[in-house]
């Protein structure tokens, strides 16, 4: 690391231990940027490329993960933890918790209880498949090799919703991509929670044309943020929804097709697969 390296990382290194210090007053970007001494439009770019993410998502995660603790572990109201995280009131608490964990604040503080999510196992090109929907989309798809064990998993991913055994039309739709036009994939409901950057690196694997592979690093320039391939790698590999968002399409800058969650060898004919119907090209 070179000094001038070295005078970013602290001065990125001050503006998080101040974001997470003073989380309560909210601070806004010029605050922020004024404490380490840049500018607010040098300090947004330089933050976004040292920490993968924008100082304001920064300081939603850091206030969402702290009104966690008030609402599970304290058995706060959402009118009390509003007013511990600094926010205006529970209208932003609840735009906060929609944006960053894809439920209410409420939702989260009963374990997601509320939260009705419909699955059921089917047949694929590739193998057995366990598929789930929410009534706004496709929140959970993996390919299965123990019933069992693919449903604990999945309850693990959502802890406490109520799981209804059956087959929707939210279902029925996506299924589609296996047996008619896989070009209709914008037209598939997908209900899904993860982070801002999980969120980026899944929509990006959605643009993989079919038929064509890219590498991880390609995928981190795609995001602007060119020096994050190790965590696009988590990213990817945190992906709750197989096929449909092509995580499979993604490998070694050298050729090598690298792991998958669900078994290269899966990766391998599902790769294969592709190529023989679209004559692949890479990317």
């Amino acid at each position: 690391m070179n000094e001038q390296q070295n005078i970013n990382y602290n001065r990125i290194a001050e503006a998080i231990e101040y974001i997470k210090t003073n989380f309560k007053e909210q601070p806004n970007l010029d605050e922020v940027a004024k404490k380490v001494h840049l500018s607010p439009f040098h300090f947004q770019r330089l933050f976004s490329e040292w920490a993968g993410t924008s100082p304001k998502k920064f300081l939603q995660f850091t206030t969402v993960e702290y009104a966690k603790t008030l609402l599970k572990e304290n058995q706060a109201s959402l009118f009390e933890t509003a007013h511990e995280t600094g926010l205006s009131g529970t209208g932003r608490l609840h735009d906060l918790f929609i944006n960053i964990e894809g439920m209410t604040p409420a939702e989260y503080k009963n374990g997601g209880k509320n939260l009705i999510i419909n699955y059921s196992f089917t047949e694929s090109p590739f193998g057995n498949i366990l598929i789930a929907s929410t009534e706004k989309g496709i929140c959970y798809m993996a390919f299965v090799d123990d019933e069992n064990f693919a449903f604990s998993t999945m309850q693990n991913y959502f802890p406490n919703a109520h799981f209804r055994l059956m087959t929707d039309l939210i279902q029925q739709n996506a299924l589609y991509i296996f047996t008619h036009d896989w070009t209709k994939l914008n037209q598939i409901k997908l209900h899904l929670k993860g982070t801002d950057f999980q969120l980026k690196v899944w929509q990006t694997l959605l643009k993989i044309p079919m038929g064509q592979l890219t590498t991880y690093g390609a995928i981190a320039n795609k995001i602007e943020n060119p020096n994050a391939s190790r965590a696009v790698g988590t990213a990817i590999g945190s992906n709750p929804v197989a096929f449909l968002i092509p995580c499979h399409r993604v490998i070694q800058s050298t050729g090598i097709f690298g792991g998958y969650m669900w078994g290269n060898t899966r990766k391998t004919a599902i790769i294969g697969w592709e190529g023989t119907k679209t004559h692949s090209e890479f990317i």
